[in-house]
């Protein structure tokens, strides 16, 4: 302790505090409201000002460990210089009998700036009433500061009993440390903890401290690859290397973990690691608790920032600061994984030796090794591989490769002390060994197993073997791409994709996937595709676009692999196009004709068009829970069906006049049981682009929509329809035309919380506005989703008709709703005449928010263009809106100066929105005394 004052003095000047409050004390004798009244100042800044002298020097030397270590002594102080106003002012008769210990995480010598802490008081076994009287009062005082104090009052019988019993009092109790008081309660009760507790009982204790590891990385989220990672918590965090000093600590009966290198757990390397990882993740741990002012636990991405820049990173080219920081993370975090790897191996190998089996025959065959046919270097370890001869990767470096091959072949797991050799062995996997002809054939069997091959990768990754194996994926692994959209690390989504890929193949998806099981099958190359999907991404955080520079890698690997040259260049294709069938299905006019042929120009084969699918449902797939749905499913088939016509030559060379004369014909007889003249009157209503690009089973559901609207005399309408595979809900509304009617149906979904993924716009013949709106689905009951359509379309018309004012509404929305000012996103408009023959296409890439859709076509409105179909797509924090738009009279906007302006216009709503904005905003199209929609008649959409 006299070590601690002297190195930690500058915290707190403890002889002056301490002779503070006894100064108060002796003024308010007897009187203990009084003297709790007045130390409470005294020690309120004094733990204040210890703490920020804590934070300074965190900043100063970077060392969190350090940090954790002062704002732990400066609690000691303080707890201790209570404790003697309690002794000696307070209770004086018998409170100095009790004996004070920290627990926990506190009991280990650290603390961050919000955490909890952890005492036990311990008692003598004969207690006094004042005793407990004492214990309230330091309890009282220390909330009063403001501290979160988890407490237990026990005798040493009390505190072994219970230990036995329960697991989480046994680990507060092995790290129980003597803070003030009676210390000898202390020893006593550590070393009948040792005898009575503990002796004899370590697999029982190690069994329960692994699976509580298990169960909590399960709800963290099981991968140390989460963007958000809980630093605390989370796979490879700091718990995971607390779980592992308490194991040590309760078998090997240690103080220190150093002592794990004497006893030859770890090596000296291996405990270096353990200590820069300590101290980097205690550090996160500390600039969070001092960012946030409160003991935050998960590395959100609006304080990644702020903590990047506290701990001094600089971005480079390709990577921001930001993500050079947590690409550190990630990669103690894997540092960590491999930390308990080695530590469970070691205890596993120890565990054999002292209870080397059952007795008799049996026992001695019972769990013994067996040989693997085919192979001398491996042996099977109750279900697990492991390695024969402990020198065999150095005679032999391929047969690293060759471990997780045989794995494969065999269906076996790792044994830990196998992986331990592997991690140990790294350095073996050199040029040499990159180029090896066999190492290469057992890297491609291994990626294409129609077993597992996404298990074997994540192995081989968490070993270490894949990054060296392939340099280029060493670059990507524990990278992070600072957006909301992707949820996991470069490297665990290559994995990812790969196992979504080989579910696929199994027919395991075929109700999520049905047209990419259909068409696995039929894929000939399927090593191409193997070797696409895990290289996709594989030049992330390059200044080059990360499709061009991937295609360049695969050019360079594939040869290596043993590919030829067809294929090299068929995986070089699908890596630079990855992202193309994806955004043309989710941004582009899939009605549009223009859209498929340059898509089908891009492709130009059918086998490119079939993997082309695989690779993006995988891909997205595998970017994190929720992103994929059954609306992109929708999507990329459309797309595909559309190509796969268009490349077998089976487009339709019928006039398009023919082809919509054709389809109301086709309305016309499906209305056989109305009227001649219902008939004709309601058919008659729709304009070919209608008739040519929806469904007839939508015609028939809308024209009897409308016709019961017109008998019910309604001026709008709204009628809504679920599609659970899709996970999309349809609303859609009829209504007097208006140039804004888009933007205020718009304003009216985000005031109900709808997001809208897709909008089809027709206009019918007496001046009707037939729009239908597909919005995200939010509940998987139907009957929940049914109520909450029913709510928007409500929200809908309460709009249209002026009952409720947009403005108003949105502001209520976006009331108390943090802006998102975490993810910078420039705003760009591109305006394009190339993508469509008919149609202007303006795409807005920004950031997203509440009521952004409403402005931009509000925009659009005022800048007089007409809005025929949109595509609402959301990336994350990002949205990219695509219009296609005409001029008031049907033509494409081609003038120069006047495409500046709408860019212009549209960039200055993209930020912030404005009270102007908001101004601008109409009210409705219907005023409420209206009961029926005035025919006007308008020229139709083109």
């Amino acid at each position: 302790m006299a070590k601690l004052d002297i190195e930690y003095g500058e915290l707190l000047d403890v002889a002056a505090l301490k002779a503070e409050c006894e100064a108060v004390a002796r003024n308010h004798a007897g009187h203990l409201l009084d003297i709790r009244a007045g130390v409470l100042p005294i020690l309120k800044k004094a733990s204040a000002d210890g703490r920020e002298v804590a934070r300074t020097r965190l900043f100063a030397d970077g060392s969190g460990i350090d940090c954790a270590r002062r704002i732990s002594w400066i609690q000691d102080q303080l707890i201790s210089v209570i404790f003697n106003l309690v002794v000696t002012h307070v209770y004086p008769d018998n409170a100095g009998q009790i004996g004070v210990a920290a627990v926990g995480g506190y009991g280990r010598g650290t603390l961050a700036p919000g955490s909890d802490i952890d005492l036990l008081f311990l008692m003598p076994p004969k207690i006094s009433g004042n005793m407990h009287k004492a214990v309230e009062f330091m309890l009282y005082l220390l909330w009063d500061i403001g501290f979160k104090v988890g407490h237990a009052t026990r005798t040493i019988d009390e505190s072994i009993r219970l230990s036995k019993s329960d697991m989480t009092i046994r680990t507060a109790i092995l790290e129980a440390r003597f803070v003030c008081g009676r210390e000898e309660l202390v020893t006593e009760l550590d070393r009948r903890f040792d005898q009575e507790v503990a002796n004899g009982t370590a697999p029982e204790f190690i069994a329960a401290k692994l699976a509580e590891r298990d169960e909590r990385h399960r709800k963290a989220g099981d991968s140390r690859y989460l963007v958000e990672p809980n630093v605390k918590e989370g796979k490879g965090g700091l718990r995971d290397l607390q779980t592992l000093f308490w194991i040590a600590k309760y078998k090997y009966h240690i103080r220190d973990a150093a002592d794990l290198v004497r006893l030859g757990v770890l090596s000296r390397h291996e405990w270096h690691l353990f200590q820069k990882a300590d101290d980097f993740l205690w550090a996160v741990r500390c600039h969070m608790h001092y960012l946030t002012g409160k003991p935050e636990e998960r590395l959100y991405f609006d304080i990644q920032p702020e903590i990047a820049r506290s701990l001094g990173y600089q971005p480079r080219p390709g990577l921001s600061a930001v993500e050079r920081f947590m690409k550190h993370y990630f990669l103690v975090a894997k540092d960590v994984g491999d930390l308990t790897r080695i530590f469970c191996a070691t205890l596993e190998e120890q565990q054999a030796k002292a209870a080397p089996g059952l007795t008799g025959v049996l026992g001695r065959f019972a769990n013994r090794p067996r040989k693997i046919p085919g192979t001398p270097e491996f042996i099977e370890d109750r279900g697990r591989i492991a390695i024969a001869d402990p020198d065999i990767f150095k005679r032999d470096p391929v047969s690293i490769m060759r471990l997780f091959h045989v794995a494969d072949l065999n269906g076996l797991e790792f044994h830990p002390d196998a992986l331990k050799a592997v991690t140990r062995s790294l350095s073996l996997i050199d040029n040499d060994f990159r180029e090896s002809e066999e190492a290469n054939r057992l890297f491609l069997a291994i990626l294409t197993s129609r077993k597992d091959p996404g298990f074997m990768l994540r192995r081989m990754n968490e070993a270490g073997v894949l990054g060296r194996f392939i340099p280029e994926f060493g670059k990507i692994v524990s990278m992070m791409q600072f957006n909301m959209y992707h949820h996991y690390t470069v490297d665990e989504h290559l994995i990812r994709t790969v196992e979504v890929l080989a579910e696929i193949e199994k027919g395991k998806s075929e109700e999520i996937h049905p047209l990419s099981a259909k068409v696995m099958p039929s894929i000939e190359d399927r090593q191409s595709l193997y070797v696409a999907v895990l290289l996709h991404d594989v030049a992330k955080g390059r200044q080059e676009d990360h499709s061009i520079a991937g295609a360049k890698v695969a050019r360079k690997l594939c040869p290596r692999f043993g590919l030829n040259a067809k294929q090299t260049e068929l995986v070089a294709w699908l890596i630079e196009q990855h992202l193309l069938m994806s955004m043309v299905a989710q941004t582009r006019d899939l009605h549009d004709r223009k859209t498929i042929t340059d898509f089908a120009d891009t492709v130009q084969s059918l086998e490119r068009l079939k993997m082309l699918l695989v690779l993006t449902v995988c891909d997205i797939r595998a970017v994190g829970p929720g992103v994929w749905n059954g609306w992109k499913g929708q999507l990329l088939r459309t797309l595909y069906y559309e190509t796969e016509l268009l490349l077998s030559g089976g487009f339709s060379e019928v006039s398009r006049k023919e082809r919509a004369k054709h389809a109301a014909e086709m309305l016309t007889k499906s209305l056989g049981d109305w009227s001649q003249k219902d008939q004709k009157t309601y058919t008659k209503l729709h304009y070919e682009p209608y008739l040519l690009s929806v469904a007839l089973e939508d015609q028939v559901r809308h024209t009897h929509f409308i016709r019961q609207a017109d008998k019910a005399g309604q001026a709008l309408a709204t009628m809504v329809r679920t599609h659970s595979f899709h996970a999309i809900t349809e609303i859609t509304v009829l209504s007097p035309d208006h140039p804004r009617l888009l933007s205020i149906i718009a304003g009216a979904c985000a005031a109900a919380g709808a997001n809208i993924a897709d909008a089809q716009i027709f206009t019918t013949s007496d001046g009707r506005a037939l729009d239908t709106i597909l919005v995200n689905r939010e509940f998987p009951i139907d009957e929940d989703e049914m109520r909450r359509a029913a709510t928007i379309g409500k929200m809908i018309e309460d709009v249209l008709s002026g009952r409720k004012r947009l403005p108003e509404v949105i502001a209520t929305r976006s009331k108390g709703k943090k802006k998102n000012k975490t993810f910078p996103v420039q705003p760009h408009v591109t305006i394009s005449n190339a993508l469509s023959n008919k149609f202007t296409v303006i795409e807005v890439e920004c950031l997203d928010r509440i009521g952004l859709l409403a402005e931009i076509t509000a925009v659009l409105s005022d800048l007089s263009l007409d809005i025929h179909s949109a595509r609402i797509t959301t990336f994350g924090e990002k949205v990219i809106d695509t219009f296609y738009v005409t001029d008031l009279v049907g033509q494409k906007v081609t003038n120069e100066n006047r495409q500046a302006s709408i860019a212009a216009q549209l960039k200055g709503v993209m930020g912030e929105q404005s009270d102007e904005l908001r101004d601008r905003m109409p009210s409705g199209i219907i005023a409420p005394q209206v009961q029926r929609a005035v025919p006007v008649q308008k020229k139709a959409k083109v």
